[in-house]
Parts: structure tokens; sequence; C-alpha cells
């Protein structure tokens, strides 16, 4: 294994600058030498001036990075220094919703190329049980020539970014890590704590089981959702405030704090879909995560229809010929990432109705989202017509949207829908808009 368990002399090579992979990146940086590898020329052009569109990374620690010796590269050649790999890139779902485990194939096929005796690669990317030595591990050995556990080692460490999160940042919270062998899981961990910190680690005892603990931890999370998204259904049908609900029920000690709202991005909208997948291998249906996910797909649909009737009973607007913003474009709040957002969805359902359905999100980038949707996204208020739209639907709680001047924007007679439930009702109180809450 790696130059004796001396952890000192480590070269870390990241695959991947994403959302999950650059903050990692850039962790471990203050402690060892760091060569960022990224397929995108403009992502690697973009870091290299210090900046860094995903937000998680100010341009200042970005130059200490580049000042500590990190590089930043699109040349797989430039890894060939490095003897511990971290591989970070997307594991999406097909369009039938089956895993696609491409990229991280890819990845490890590349990896293998650089790989020499002796290296150590840890993958973060999630995945369903079993798919590292199943999948990305033989990947490599094809690429290298290099037998596994004997020239080469391996390990998983799920990611646990939450993109947009000042709380929750890499640097404080616990990291799940795991080895191949016993003495690669202790040095992984070992390497892990070196830059979180003593009990900052949590040693998992096979790969397999760090493997399905990220995917449950939030195929967890859309289930609970699901459930609330279920119940504010109930509860609307029969004209009761949910937002109440949730107030009153929060009181208890052991209430959970999920809410309603669209489950969209890169983890919870997916990752469920790795587990019902590993599943149905051995017959099981996963019936409850199987539904949760078709609650959660269908709430862009049920959120269309509330807007819709909310212009039928608040406004004087025919549907036909109703001027609707939809505010908030990402896929969550306080963060800038597009990547399946649900707000399209809504968007395209309701251009079924009317032609004038405009989009606003000041964190979004507008060309993004002409690339990967083919809409336009207004990034600035300048670029909204004032008093002239009738539904005006919060669908993404940015803490800036808290302060928007909806008098200014909404027509004579207007309605609010407010999908997460978060603005105050006097946020409307001049008695000319009116507050729907989902």
């Amino acid at each position: 294994m790696l130059n004796n368990n001396d952890i000192s002399n480590l070269k870390v090579g990241f695959i991947g600058l994403g959302y999950a992979g650059f903050p990692m990146a850039c962790l471990f940086s203050r402690k060892y030498k760091v060569v960022g590898f990224d397929l995108s020329e403009s992502r690697i052009a973009e870091l290299k001036q210090k900046f860094d569109h995903c937000g998680d990374v100010n341009s200042h620690d970005i130059g200490e990075m580049m000042q500590r010796g990190s590089e930043f590269t699109s040349s797989l050649e430039d890894l060939r220094q490095c003897n511990f790999y971290v591989i970070v890139v997307p594991t999406p779902v097909d369009k039938n919703f089956r895993p696609d485990v491409s990229y991280i194939k890819a990845a490890s096929r590349e990896v293998g190329s650089i790989l020499s005796k002796g290296d150590i690669v840890v993958f973060e990317s999630t995945v369903y049980p079993g798919a590292t030595e199943e999948i990305c591990v033989p990947a490599i050995e094809a690429a290298s020539g290099l037998k596994y556990n004997v020239d080469f080692f391996a390990g998983y460490s799920p990611e646990r970014i939450n993109p947009g999160d000042r709380l929750h940042t890499p640097d404080n919270v616990v990291k799940v890590t795991s080895g191949s062998t016993p003495e690669v899981a202790a040095f992984i961990d070992r390497v892990y704590a070196s830059i979180l910190g003593e009990g900052m680690t949590w040693q998992a005892p096979s790969i397999r089981v760090a493997e399905a603990a990220k995917i449950v931890e939030n195929t967890q999370r859309d289930v609970n959702i699901a459930f609330m998204n279920e119940v504010a259904q109930i509860m609307n049908a029969f004209g009761i405030d949910f937002n109440e609900v949730l107030e009153a029920m929060n009181t208890k000690w052991n209430a959970l704090g999920f809410r309603p709202g669209l489950v969209g991005g890169h983890c919870i909208g997916v990752d469920p879909y790795y587990l019902i997948e590993f599943a149905s291998r051995k017959g099981i249906a996963a019936g409850l995560m199987s539904m949760a996910r078709g609650i959660n797909n269908s709430m862009p649909g049920y959120v269309t229809e509330q807007i819709i009737q909310s212009l039928a009973s608040h406004t004087d607007a025919d549907p036909a010929g109703a001027k609707i913003l939809l505010l908030g474009f990402t896929f969550k709040e306080n963060c800038p990432d597009i990547r399946n957002t649900r707000v399209i969805d809504i968007y395209r359902l309701l251009a079924r109705y009317t032609t004038h359905v405009e989009i606003y999100d000041p964190l979004a980038d507008a060309s993004q989202a002409e690339n990967l949707y083919g809409v336009k996204v207004c990034t600035r208020c300048e670029e909204l017509k004032e008093h002239a739209y009738d539904v005006m639907a919060l669908c993404v709680a940015h803490d800036e949207f808290r302060d928007f001047d909806f008098s200014r924007y909404g027509a004579g007679r207007a309605v609010v829908y407010d999908v997460k439930g978060c603005l105050p009702q006097q946020t409307c109180g001049d008695g000319r808009i009116d507050v729907v809450k989902m």
C-alpha cells in the first residue's frame, strides 16, 4: 500500500470539480498538494480566474489553493504525479429513471490509464451498493493492467455536499469512509480525519455499507417530503392551512421538520432510483419508495393546477391570456444549481394555458437555462414588467424573494401563490394582492 501508511506524502488528484467535487478539493488543499481535473475546459478556465460559478468557494479561498500549489487542469497527464485519487462525477438517471453509471465508469477508465502501483482510488459519487467493486474497479483494472488489492486499492466515501448551505459545510459534516481492505480502510479514514479533525469521520465496515448509507439517507428524505406533499394536498382540499398545521405539529420534540415542496436536484430527486433498481435485483418492488417518487414527481402538475385555480378565484384574468411570473428556477433555495429543476415542468404545463409565462431568478445562469431547457430566465428586476402579472408564483424560497416588491409587479387584482409557504400574509397587505399558500 501507499508509502507504508505515510499520509504526509500524499498528492491528491480530484476528478470532477463540480458542486460536490470542488469544495472537497478545496478542503484537501489545506493539507495536501491537489491537482483538480475536469473535462470542461470552461470550468478549468474560470477556476484559474479564481471564480466558482457554483458559489460555494469564494475567490479568496481559490487563490489560497493556488498559492499552496494546487493546480486545475483538463489534461489527464497532469494527474500522473498523484497517488491518491478522489472521483466525484455525476451519477444521474436516464429518461426511464434507470441509473446511468456511464460517467463514473469513464472516470474509472481515465484514472486507470495513469494509475501506478500502490495508488488508492476513492469514490464519492452516489452509486448502488456494490457498484464500486462491480463496475469501477474492473474498469480501472482493464485500463491499468494492475490487480485490485494487490497493485492498487479502492475506497468509498459518500459526498455530503449541500449546495447553498452555509451552515453544513464540508469542514463540519461527518464523513463516512471505507476501504477495500481493513488496512486501506484505516488509511483512508486517517486521510479524511487529517483534514476534518478528530471525531469527524465514521469508518464503515465495508464499501457496500458506505454506498448503501448514501442512497438510504437521501431516499429517507424523499419519502418524508412525499408524505408532506400528500398531506398538504389533503389539507388544501379541506381548506385547512397546512402551514399552520406544521407550526403546531413542530412543537413536539420528535417532529422531523420536513416541509412540502418541489423535489429536484441531483440527490433527493435521483438517488432513490438507485435504491429502487438495486432492490429489483432481488425481486423487491420497493413500493413505498416508488410511490414517494411518484408523489414528488406529480407536484409540478399539482402546483400548476393550484395556480390556475388561484387565477379563477382571486383575479379577473382569463387563464388563456393570463400573465404569470414564476419566481425561482434553481432546484433549491439560495443555490444557483438548475440541474433537474422541477420549475421547468411548471413552466411547460402553464404554457399550455397561456403564452405569457416568465421566469425570474437572480441566482440562476440565464445562458445555462437557455442551453439546458430552451427557456429565458430573467436575472434582474429591470427585465420584469411593472404592474403586469396576474399570478406571481414563488417556486423557490431564495432569501432575496422575502423582500420582493409584489405590489410593484402585480396587476390590478393579482395573487401570489406561495409554494413553500414562507411568505408572511402581510407581504402583500395592500388589499390588492392575495397570498395563497400551498
